[in-house]
């Protein structure tokens, strides 16, 4: 392999626990947690649920890259999808609906397998439709930044 180009959701800040990219998935166990009150999910199940995610900085991408020492860095940078550049009519409403619907499907995308594993497929429309909702409302309130950084590597020989 003579190098490789990867893309991954990162956070501006270096400090680790920076609020960047959790709100997604914060709304998310509010939803699960609404459905342990209403008895649709157990509790014992919500408490053993764990997804370890984790946004790397730039920073840490490029220290990790060196310290395994198989690559040199070509290129590193780090942007912020605009989630409200999306082909319509420019509606401001259907630009916020189009972008909700985006990013609650990359979050299903991921999450949807874990949350089946878990909990079992009979809540998975219900978990989706609810973050749909606190999402949209969350997103016409104010802007969820999201990052991503792209890396190219080349095999070092």
């Amino acid at each position: 392999l003579p190098g490789m180009v990867l893309t991954l959701h990162g956070r501006r800040s270096d400090d680790p626990s920076s609020e960047e990219y959790r709100g997604l998935w914060e709304l998310l166990a509010i939803d699960l947690n609404e459905m342990v009150t209403e008895g649709l999910i157990e509790e014992e199940k919500l408490h053993s649920f764990n997804v370890p995610y984790y946004t790397p900085s730039p920073k840490e991408v490029r220290q990790e890259v060196e310290k395994q020492g198989s690559f040199s860095i070509d290129c590193l940078e780090m942007f912020e999808v605009n989630h409200d550049v999306i082909e319509t009519d420019f509606d401001p409403n259907v630009v916020l609906e189009e972008a909700v619907d985006k990013i609650v499907g990359c979050l299903r995308a991921i999450a949807e397998p874990l949350l089946i594993h878990h909990f079992g497929e009979e809540i998975i429309n219900e978990v989706f439709k609810r973050f749909r909702a606190k999402l949209g409302n969350r997103f016409s309130k104010e802007k969820i930044p999201l990052v991503s950084i792209i890396i190219s590597l080349k095999k070092i020989t």
